[in-house]
């Protein structure tokens, strides 16, 4: 997705409404309900969030110059920067040593790289299909990319072919190296 991004694909840049801002806290919390803990914290009532619209319907979510989150239609997608900051509220998956070359590539991941021996999924009843995953691999410590699951956990594991996961983002991208300023 952001594999071509620059300061070029931005269209507009304005401060949101408090509003919309307790619309979008309240819509962070109910799609990754472990934000619920920090979200006062991530987004302060003072805090002067912007929205910056893009290129392809793309909505960036910026405190200061540093992006959070992103949108596409209707999802809320985290930035990796902001998952480096609370990993722990995430839904998260892993893949083994040899997927990282791949999937810092921007590949997409392969349900082999979900479920050899270095790889691990959530336990049952596991994660449903489109749901929003943070990447991590096998003996690292930071996540290295955000997904889309394309099938459900469980079928992940009793189907093993094809497609697990959609990159949506990666460690060394155009969203990973942007900057506001």
């Amino acid at each position: 997705m952001f594999k071509k991004f620059s300061k070029e694909d931005i269209h507009t840049r304005t401060k949101v409404k408090t509003s919309v801002q307790r619309s979008l806290k309240s819509k962070l919390v109910e799609q990754f309900p472990k934000l619920e803990e920090v979200i006062d914290e991530l987004l302060p009532k003072k805090t002067e969030l912007q929205i910056i619209k893009c290129s392809d319907k793309i909505q960036l979510y910026a405190v200061g110059d540093e992006v959070l989150f992103f949108q596409k239609f209707e999802e809320l997608i985290p930035t990796l920067r902001f998952v480096h900051k609370y990993p722990e509220a995430f839904p998260t998956i892993q893949i083994d040593r040899g997927a990282i070359k791949f999937v810092l590539s921007g590949a997409n991941i392969m349900c082999p790289g979900l479920t050899s021996s270095g790889a691990a999924l959530p336990e049952a009843p596991g994660l449903a299909q489109d749901s929003i995953v943070v990447v991590n691999a096998e003996n690292k410590e930071n996540a290295l990319a955000i997904g889309k699951l394309l099938m459900s956990t469980e079928d992940i594991k009793s189907i093993n072919k094809g497609h697990g996961v959609e990159t949506i983002h990666h460690l060394g991208d155009c969203l990973w190296n942007f900057s506001l300023v």
